[in-house]
Formats: structure tokens, C-alpha cells, sequence
């Protein structure tokens, strides 16, 4: 069975009854007393961050798990679910809301990566590219010639996110955001 000496980021284990994914890890040694292992876990149920500390040596239960690219289709309001279609069969899949991080991500034919358990097909989380491409429909005024500070305006994109942008993006604007934390990247090149 595999133990903390295992760890690898980006590894699914099975912990507390949910299921966690390793955001990073740190083996340590000190001078005195046993080794342990400190780690960053990311929830994939409800996308929270947990710091927690196992005994160098501890058992683990690894998940194995699946990343399929799909696309989204529509919300359906009444059950308040997720369709997702995979391009190559056109199989359509039903995810509930609960295991979106942020729907303000998705736009219609937004491509994501559903993660199965390999082990029960169980639908655990939808992952989003990295970067993201929005079209701006709403901006505050800003005030011209306010640049000592890196000023910022906020944004309203063509899905309701709401994001800090620098003062030069207008509407229609193409920006990219950054699906981790929500922030603004740059604007995209056309």
C-alpha cells in the first residue's frame, strides 16, 4: 500500500471521506523527533484548501482518476444542473452544481476536463483550463491620468464574473482571466 513517501502533486487521495487533490508537499527532517510530511490539499467536492501535517511513513489511499475533455452546453435551471457534451462520441453528461468551482467560467462551448474515479465512473470534479477568454460587457468609469498606482476598474464579463481590470480595457474587450483565482491576466490578442 502506498504511503507518504508517495506523494506526488497534482496525486488524488482519498482522505476524511472526501476526496483531495496534493497542491504541494514538503518532506522535513528536523533535528529532533520523527519525520513528517506537510501538505496543501485542495478539496475536489467543494474546492477548499486544507493544510495538514501526516507522519513520514503514514498509509494513504491513492485514487486513481480520469481527466475527459468535454464541452459545455446549457444550465438547466430546474434541476440545477450542468450539461457537458465529450466531442468525439457526443455523449452528454449531467453534473451537478455542487461540483463546479465557479460557473462564472462557463460559456457556451467553454472546453473543461471532468475528473471520473477511475475505479466508479463517479463524476468528482470539473476542471478548467488555466486561462480562460471573456468578452467584457460592462465597465466603471476610471479616472484618466491615474496611473501612479496600477489603477483598476471593475469589469463585468459576458457571463456575470465580476473582475479588476487596469483602465485601458472597454467594452468588447477580449480579456483572459486566470480560472484559479478569478483575476485578470491581460487583454487577448486578436
Amino acid at each position: 500500500m502506498p504511503t507518504t513517501a508517495d506523494f506526488r502533486n497534482g496525486m488524488v487521495l482519498e482522505f476524511n471521506n472526501d476526496f483531495y487533490t496534493i497542491v504541494e508537499f514538503q518532506h522535513v527532517k528536523p533535528g529532533k523527533g520523527g519525520a513528517f510530511v506537510r501538505t496543501k490539499l485542495k478539496s475536489l467536492t467543494n474546492g477548499r484548501l486544507l493544510e495538514y501535517t501526516f507522519n513520514a511513513g503514514v498509509k494513504i489511499v491513492p485514487v486513481r482518476v480520469e481527466r475527459r475533455k468535454y464541452q459545455f452546453l446549457y444550465k438547466d435551471e430546474t434541476t440545477n444542473t450542468f450539461t457537458f457534451m465529450q466531442a468525439d462520441t457526443f455523449e452528454q453528461v449531467y453534473v451537478d452544481k455542487d461540483l463546479i468551482s465557479n460557473e462564472f467560467f462557463l460559456k457556451d462551448g467553454q472546453e473543461v476536463y471532468i475528473l471520473y474515479c477511475a475505479d466508479n465512473e463517479k463524476i468528482l470534479a470539473v476542471e478548467f483550463p488555466e486561462k480562460i477568454d471573456m468578452r467584457v460587457i460592462e465597465v466603471e468609469a476610471g479616472d484618466k491620468g491615474n496611473t501612479v498606482n496600477r489603477a483598476m476598474k471593475r469589469a463585468i464579463t459576458e457571463t456575470g464574473l465580476s473582475v479588476l481590470v487596469p483602465l485601458f480595457i472597454k467594452i468588447d474587450d477580449i480579456i483572459k482571466i486566470d480560472t484559479r483565482n478569478g483575476n485578470y491576466i491581460e487583454r487577448a490578442k486578436l
